[in-house]
């Protein structure tokens, strides 16, 4: 086999591992682990049995590669754009975490609670993207994204925060005004996070003198999803 031969039956092997992926990820979207047998997940997939073990080698493999791909898909929407403004960056992340969470429901549950009776893998995977979106924050807010202990202590407390208020959005009615028979809208619900976010560096601040709380702007904010408070530029 030359080398073109070899590099088009990698691609196709990759295409056909994203294919399988994709549909794991629609399954286990509407079926529990341990619900989902490999004969049905070959036979939704319309595949042999042995090609999901050739690819993911288990039942377990599979899982983990579709948990993979599914927080690689969070973190490219809530960290990317790195060439932005801060402002423009933190809001971004909030925006690409909520959208990111309202049209993969079963992932984001999955990513944010452990997966499978809080397997210890999933888990692992969960810590990085907490570090990862902690670390575009602080980024955002700082500048940078080394910060001393207790400030990033206090940001991973923020993000706890997001993450069991984002569970509660998600699963609550879509329809309705926002109030008692529905929930807020994203932007409503990001600028809510931005604020709490803002107060959080405005703690950091005092603990912390050398991580200040970016200036606030002169004159009010008006819009409700207004982000200039949590960097202090427009």
């Amino acid at each position: 086999m030359n080398n073109s031969q070899q590099r088009g039956s990698t691609l196709r092997s990759q295409t056909r591992r994203a294919e399988l992926i994709a549909i794991g990820r629609r399954l286990f979207a509407d079926t529990s682990y341990d619900a989902l047998s490999m004969d049905d997940i070959a036979k939704q997939a319309g595949v042999a049995k042995g090609l999901i073990y050739y690819y993911f080698t288990s039942k377990r493999g599979y899982y983990l590669a579709i948990v993979e791909d599914s927080v690689a898909e969070l973190v490219a929407r809530a960290g990317g754009d790195t060439d932005l403004p801060g402002v423009e960056r933190v809001r971004r992340t909030i925006e690409g975490y909520l959208a990111y969470a309202e049209h993969h429901q079963a992932a984001y549950r999955t990513i944010v609670t452990g997966g499978v009776g809080s397997d210890a893998e999933v888990l692992a995977i969960r810590d990085a993207v907490r570090e990862e979106l902690v670390a575009a924050i602080a980024e955002g807010a700082y500048g940078r994204r080394e910060i001393p202990p207790i400030a990033r202590l206090a940001l991973v407390g923020w993000l706890a925060a997001v993450e069991g208020t984002t569970l509660e959005w998600i699963a609550a009615p879509a329809d309705g005004a926002d109030g008692a028979d529905g929930r807020p809208d994203r932007d409503r619900l990001g600028a809510l996070l931005v604020r709490q976010l803002r107060a959080t560096l405005t703690v950091i601040g005092e603990f912390v003198p050398e991580c200040p709380p970016p200036p606030l702007p002169e004159g009010p904010f008006d819009r409700a999803d207004d982000l200039a408070p949590v960097t202090g530029r427009a």
